[in-house]
């Protein structure tokens, strides 16, 4: 009989080269959480991070828990379905740690005039270690038009959301934060027009970079005397800040208000500030058309010419390496408020993702030139699901990257934004909306989101008030900041729950890939009305339960309130003013006057792009220099043709 040594080495060697580094490795990681300073590498920096957390009664909290498996079997399937955090698949968050210096806050707000929401930024920004802001827009600008004093226009004009529709407002929104900066991020729920305003974003971003410029050369003032001669020359008054500028906004992106900074300072000097900012500049733009047709409806363009041109922005972030800004944000949530549960929509979402990278690879583009520019936007809520779609998603997109498309790591690490659910909002016994919020924000925190917005308790029936806005922040950051056990950065990991979720959720959102395979694909889905179809379903399943009281819910089938609120209680509803609306109009009209005789070229050099193949969005920005949202809707429709849904 052979000794056991022998045949140990002989299975030994058997084994497979790939695996045993696993372990090796498996081995060293496991140590390196153990110990009292974790090292690692984010592109050339290298950070520090210390291991543990003492507590109020001495005990040092691991941030990360490691398992403690001796099996190699255990160890081995432990590393293919979960991994530490930062390591492929990604189950347990796409970094080994989260940023300590920085919670996942991100308050969507947006309101009247792009004063008014500056405003409200600088109020949710204040003591934030990180800026990070994210914009609502008003109906208006969602469909791609002007304000106007048509009876069915004006009365939405900055009502729940923003009214952006020239680059002034872009600049006056965005004012007082430098939005280069690494700790400064802007997202932008915004689609059908999403090129327009996001050229409108850009352009700011530039403008601010050539004030500064001007400001540290010593001619800003001149410059400031020359926007003014040529407003003046033309008889029209030059745009301003209308309210009083808020505290903390430092005038950063008020100083060339009226003209773009391209006009102020020669080509060579505006093409390397515009290329520097492009390279800096963070935030996302949501741009996804796809989940508009399928559940928001706010579709503006034909769904051909409305990929064409997500494609020319991906194609220019590549072109002047734009790393730093996501160029769609692939979308669930709009799925979700549809009336979708969690499996469909975390399954149309990943699929609209997919689909996206086919039609970029398609056109020519690299995976691993724009894979990273890609970024997920998901809808929180109760279901037992939620609480392990981020784990779910991050594991399914890593594995398809990796394997199917070949992609690098950074590419394979799927990064989403996530926002309590709204329509778990219920006017009535609005104060326990707060406690779903809570519950919901946990869910995301524990699943390791990399950003998160907690709805305010009185959405369900108005634009947030500061104090509910205030309340909102405070409950992600009382969790962030003072729960004992979010101390620990992956909570979920070892919980027999928690992994049986995730397999059964994960088994479901691959069979709906079967089904929307089965109907060609999303495009093919879309076009028999699947998506749409099946969110109905699943609303009127969930509104049937909650009516019939099946699906308990406190204060509104359930633990009634036996003195409700009555009809004659005032709620204060946040509304635009008649003044915000008209100060709209009137800098519209003076900005179309203005720009007149310069329009046509810019409009001109559109038209050649989209139809002899050149890049739209390119020629979007030296439109957005000149033209309102509304003159660039219009010439878009006659270039690639309104939206009709397939009927």
């Amino acid at each position: 009989m052979r000794p056991v040594a022998t045949l140990y080495n002989e299975k030994l060697k058997a084994f497979p080269e790939s695996l045993w580094q696993q372990l090796v490795e498996f081995q060293e990681r496991r140590q390196n959480y153990l110990g009292e300073v974790f090292c690692y590498q984010v592109r050339d920096k290298t950070l520090e991070v210390q291991n543990r957390k003492l507590s109020l009664s001495g005990l040092n909290i691991p941030k990360v828990a490691v398992p403690r498996f001796e099996s190699w079997s255990e160890i081995v399937r432990w590393l293919g379905l979960e991994n530490f955090p930062g390591e492929f698949p990604y189950t347990s968050g796409v970094f080994p740690f989260k940023r300590e210096n920085e919670d996942p806050t991100r308050m969507f707000a947006g309101e009247g005039t792009s004063e008014r929401t500056n405003r409200r930024f600088h109020y949710v920004a204040k003591d934030q270690p990180a800026t990070r802001l994210s914009t609502a827009f008003d109906s208006v600008t969602l469909y791609g038009s002007d304000p106007h004093r048509r009876p069915d226009i004006y009365g939405k004009v900055g009502n729940a959301g923003v009214s952006v529709c020239t680059l002034d407002d872009a600049k006056r929104l965005y004012s007082g934060f430098d939005l280069i900066t690494p700790n400064t991020s802007v997202s932008m729920t915004i689609n059908g027009p999403a090129p327009t305003i996001l050229a409108f974003f850009m352009n700011a971003a530039t403008d601010q970079q050539v004030e500064r410029h001007l400001r540290e050369s010593g001619r800003l003032e001149s410059a400031k005397k020359t926007i003014a001669a040529r407003w003046q020359s033309q008889g029209i008054p030059a745009p301003e800040y209308r309210m009083e500028v808020p505290d903390g906004n430092n005038g950063l992106g008020l100083g060339l208000l009226g003209l773009s900074g391209a006009e102020l300072v020669d080509a060579e000097t505006y093409g390397r500030i515009r290329d520097e900012v492009l390279q800096n500049v963070r935030g996302t733009v949501q741009a996804d058309i796809l989940k508009e047709d399928q559940a928001q409806n706010t579709c503006i363009f034909s769904t051909g010419f409305a990929m064409r041109m997500m494609g020319d922005i991906q194609e220019f972030f590549t072109n002047y390496r734009v790393r730093n800004f996501y160029s769609v944000s692939i979308s669930g949530y709009h799925i979700a408020e549809a009336g979708a549960n969690p499996i469909s929509q975390v399954a149309f979402t990943l699929a609209n993702g997919f689909t996206i990278i086919e039609y970029y690879l398609a056109r020519g583009l690299s995976i691993n030139g724009f894979a990273q520019n890609l970024s997920y936007f998901f809808s929180n809520g109760m279901d037992p699901e939620y609480a392990v779609i981020g784990r779910v998603a991050r594991r399914i997109f890593a594995v398809a990257l990796r394997d199917f498309y070949g992609a690098d790591e950074r590419s394979q690490k799927l990064k989403y934004h996530i926002q309590t659910s709204g329509r778990s909002l219920h006017a009535m016994e609005m104060d326990f909306n707060d406690i779903r919020t809570t519950l919901q924000a946990l869910y995301a925190i524990y699943d390791n989101c990399n950003s998160l917005h907690t709805n305010a308790y009185d959405e369900a029936i108005t634009t947030p008030t500061q104090e509910s806005v205030r309340r909102a922040l405070a409950i992600q950051l009382i969790i962030s900041r003072e729960l004992g056990q979010a101390f620990n950065q992956n909570p979920l990991q070892g919980s027999f729950l928690i992994e049986e979720l995730t397999d059964l959720v994960e088994e479901a959102i691959l069979s709906e890939f079967v089904r929307l395979s089965e109907r060609g694909g999303v495009f093919g889905a879309m076009e028999t009305m699947y998506q749409r179809n099946k969110i109905q379903e699943e609303s009127l399943l969930y509104e049937t339960l909650k009516h019939s009281g099946e699906l308990p819910l406190v204060g509104i089938n359930t633990f009634l309130n036996p003195a409700p609120q009555t009809e004659d209680e005032e709620i204060e509803l946040a509304r635009s003013t008649e003044d915000e609306k008209q100060w709209q109009i009137r800098d519209l009209e003076h900005f179309q006057s203005f720009h007149a005789e310069t329009r046509e070229k810019a409009l001109d050099q559109l038209r050649k792009a989209a139809l002899h193949g050149g890049n739209t969005f390119a020629a979007l920005m030296d439109c957005a220099k000149v033209c309102s949202l509304g003159q660039v809707t219009q010439e878009l429709y006659q270039l690639g043709g309104q939206y009709r849904r397939n009927m």
